[in-house]
């Protein structure tokens, strides 16, 4: 057997939860677990993360942001 026994899953201090109603949609930011604010866009979530002294490099990585009920081209509800 040749895989892991136990998966690798990253912990991001960033996470991105999924789309909520509103004018105009948004998802709700945490960062260390705790929520921190709204994102409306990608640079939304890039602010908030620099407020708490996170620089985020790669919105694709996912040990830096975990994307919940979507990517990060997910604005709007389905």
């Amino acid at each position: 057997m040749t895989e892991i026994a136990s998966p690798y899953i990253s912990h991001p201090r960033v996470m991105v939860l999924g789309v909520l109603p509103g004018t105009p949609p948004f998802r709700i930011v945490e960062i260390d677990g705790q929520v921190v604010g709204e994102a409306k866009a990608m640079t939304d979530v890039l602010e908030a993360a620099a407020a708490y002294g996170i620089v985020v490099h790669d919105l694709d990585d996912p040990d830096q942001v975990r994307w919940v009920g979507g990517d990060k081209f997910t604005w709007s509800l389905h």
